[in-house]
C-alpha cells in the first residue's frame, strides 16, 4: 500500500512504477480520489506519461488497473487518458481496468459547478483541482440513492434520471452551467460501459488470488479530509484506511506492507499551510507548472513535524521511501526542521472534527520554523531518525531504474496471500 505522507507529489507514481517493474504484480487498486490525481512516471527511453485514473503501473505489460468503489471515476477523462497512453506505446490500456460499479461518476456538471463555487470565492479559493470530485462526492453525500454512479452506464434511462436530476438541483443552487446537454453525455457513458469491465466488489478477492497487488493512494495525508488542514483538504480519505477495508472484505486483512512517500523537500500544490516553505529555493518541478484553479507549486524544507503528524494520523508504516535525493546531490541548503517555535509536535485529533482541524490551520498560518544547523550528511539515516520509521527505498531520480534498496523489506518481492 503506497501511501504520501505529504501533500501530494511527493513521488508515488514512480514508486508504484518501480514496484510493478521488479516484482510479478498483477493489479494496481486505485483506492481513493480521482481524476484530480497526478502520478507521473518517466521511463528509461524518454516516455512520460501523467497518470490520473489508471494505475501507475500501466506501463508494465500484464499489470492491471482496478478502480474501487471509493474511486470517483470520470470516463471522459478516462478516454483521454488511454488516448495518451496509446501514443506512448501502452494501446491496451483499457483492456487491463475494471470498475467497480458501486464508484461514484463525475461529470461535466460534478465540473462546471466545482469551478463555479471555486471562482466565487476569489482570494480565499480552497486550490480546488477544478475536476470536480469534491462535488461528486458532496453529491453523493447530500442525495445517495440519486447520486450517477458507474453501473448506471449500462441503465441509460436510469442515468438519464440522475443526470437530469443532478443538472437542475445545480443549476437552481449556481446558476446556468457551462456543461453540455444531458442527451450529449449518454453516448459516452453507454459507450464507457460497452468498452470497459464494470464488476462489482467480490471481484478484488480474486484479483488477490491470481497475484500480488499494489494498492496506489492519491493525494497526500495531510490533505486528507478529516486530518488535512481544513479547508484547504479534499474531499477524500488519503490515509490507509480505504485500503485496509477493501483488503479486509476480500478476506486478506493485515495481508500488506504499509509504505509512505515522502521528498526530501515539502512541497504543496495552492493555497495552505507550508511552514517551512522558501521562496529562495532554486527549485521547479516540470511536472507540476502554475495552473489556474491550484494556483503555484510550493517548495519548503523537510517538515518533520507535519510529517510525523501525517505518519500518526496514517497509523504508521512498515517503511519508508525517499525521493528526490538528486536536490540533496546537488549540493542545494536543503535542511530539516525538527519542530516549530514554542510547538514540538502537532498531533491527530478525532476524524469529524473540522473545527479543531481549522483552529489547526490557524495556528500553522503562524508557526515558524526551526532548522537543523546544516543539511544531513546522511538524508536517509536522518529522516529514518526524525520519524522513527526505516527508509527501505530511496529515489535518486524519476525512472525505476533510479531506486534503489538500502534496507531487507523491499529486497524481494511482496508476497500476498
Amino acid at each position: 500500500m503506497v501511501v504520501d505522507l505529504g501533500y501530494g507529489d511527493a513521488g508515488k507514481g514512480t514508486v508504484v512504477d518501480w514496484l510493478c517493474a521488479t516484482r510479478p504484480v498483477h493489479t494496481v487498486v486505485r483506492f481513493n480520489g480521482g481524476a484530480q490525481a497526478a502520478h507521473n512516471v518517466v521511463l528509461r527511453d524518454g516516455r512520460h506519461h501523467t497518470f490520473a485514473q489508471f494505475g501507475a503501473g500501466t506501463f508494465r505489460p500484464g499489470v492491471w488497473t482496478h478502480l474501487s468503489r471509493h474511486v470517483v471515476v470520470d470516463p471522459l477523462a478516462l478516454a483521454a487518458e488511454a488516448d495518451h497512453l496509446a501514443t506512448v506505446g501502452v494501446p491496451d490500456a483499457l483492456d487491463r481496468l475494471t470498475v467497480d460499479g458501486e464508484a461514484l461518476l463525475a461529470t461535466p456538471y460534478h465540473r462546471a459547478a466545482n469551478r463555479a463555487r471555486e471562482t466565487a470565492r476569489g482570494a480565499d479559493r480552497h486550490g480546488s483541482c477544478g475536476q470536480g470530485v469534491g462535488e461528486t462526492v458532496a453529491y453523493g453525500l447530500a442525495h445517495p440513492d440519486e447520486a450517477p454512479r458507474v453501473s448506471d452506464c449500462h441503465r441509460p434511462q436510469r442515468l438519464h434520471r440522475r443526470l437530469t436530476a443532478l443538472r437542475d438541483r445545480l443549476t437552481a443552487e449556481l446558476g446556468p452551467l457551462d456543461a453540455p446537454p444531458v442527451a450529449d453525455c449518454l453516448p459516452a457513458y453507454r459507450a464507457f460501459a460497452e468498452r470497459v469491465a464494470i464488476v462489482d466488489r467480490s471481484w478484488l478477492a480474486g484479483a488477490l488470488r491470481a497475484g500480488p497487488c499494489v494498492f496506489e493512494g492519491a493525494q497526500g495525508v495531510l490533505l486528507d479530509e478529516w486530518h488535512g488542514f481544513h479547508p484547504f483538504t479534499t474531499w477524500s480519505t488519503t490515509t490507509f484506511a480505504n485500503a485496509e477495508s477493501l483488503l479486509a472484505e476480500a478476506g486478506a486483512a493485515g495481508t500488506a506492507t504499509r509504505l509512505g512517500v515522502l521528498r526530501t523537500v515539502t512541497t504543496r500544490h495552492g493555497p495552505g499551510p507550508l511552514v517551512t516553505e522558501d521562496r529562495g529555493l532554486p527549485l521547479v518541478d516540470p511536472h507540476n507548472p502554475t495552473n489556474p484553479w491550484q494556483g503555484r507549486f510550493r517548495f519548503g524544507h523537510f517538515d518533520a513535524v507535519a510529517h510525523a503528524y501525517a505518519l500518526a494520523a496514517a497509523g504508521g508504516v512498515d517503511g519508508l521511501a525517499l525521493t528526490h535525493l538528486d536536490l540533496a546531490e546537488r549540493g542545494l541548503d536543503l535542511r530539516i526542521c525538527r519542530r516549530y517555535r514554542n510547538l514540538d509536535r502537532l498531533l491527530p485529533g478525532r476524524p469529524g472534527d473540522l473545527d479543531r482541524q481549522a483552529a489547526l490551520t490557524a495556528r500553522l498560518s503562524t508557526a515558524r520554523p526551526v532548522y537543523d544547523d546544516a543539511p544531513p550528511a546522511d538524508w536517509p539515516q536522518a529522516v529514518s531518525a526524525a520519524l522513527g520509521a526505516p527508509v527501505v527505498l530511496t529515489s535518486h531520480g524519476p525512472t525505476a531504474e533510479e531506486k534503489t534498496v538500502p534496507g531487507p523489506l523491499l529486497a524481494t518481492p511482496m508476497i500476498m496471500t
